[in-house]
This record gives C-alpha cells, structure tokens and sequence, in this order.
C-alpha cells in the first residue's frame, strides 16, 4: 500500500457513500449490428445470450436491446420454438416429474 506523501493533497470523497457506481448504458446489438431483420432459423445466436438457463426471454434491461428489436427478437424465438429449433423449457427440467 502507498502511503500519501507529507503536504500532499488528498483525494475527494464522492458523495453518496461507498458502493455506489453508475452502470454504462447498453446498447442495442442489433442496431449497433445494422441487423434488418431478425430471423428464426439463426436460432444460434439467441441460444447465449437471449435466453436464460431455464429457457426464458431475457428481458431488455438484461441484455440491452432497444424495444423494437425486442418485439422483433421474441417473436423470432417464439417461432423457433413452435418449429422445435429452440426447447420450450430448460434441458435439465425436462425429466424431472413430481
């Protein structure tokens, strides 16, 4: 640890106490991407990011995507899982039966 030399100034606190940062606004990947349209069968891409590890829709303030592509976006998957390219439901989930 350094130790502040004699004389010299110290350091400002930030008002509001520790902890407390503010979070870098996300943007949207499809508009940073200029993605026209967003497809069902590129069901690769959503698997990681778009969809939780229960098989949910990430919603918007998760992964930062701008309203309309998020229309866009679960419609797309939606379709993907009406044509079985994306479970309904979490792989692990499945067998279980109570």
């Amino acid at each position: 640890m350094q130790r502040r030399p004699e004389g010299a100034p110290r350091r400002e606190r930030r008002e509001g106490g520790r902890g407390e940062r503010t979070s870098r606004r996300k943007i949207c990947q499809f508009c940073h991407d200029h993605v026209r349209e967003i497809d069902y069968k590129d069901a690769n891409r959503f698997l990681k990011r778009y969809i939780s590890d229960r098989g949910k829709i990430e919603p918007r303030r998760k992964t930062g995507t701008c309203a309309k592509h998020q229309r866009a976006l679960s419609l797309a998957l939606k379709e993907a899982r009406q044509m079985a390219l994306l479970p309904y439901t979490a792989d692990h989930m499945r067998g279980m039966h109570m």
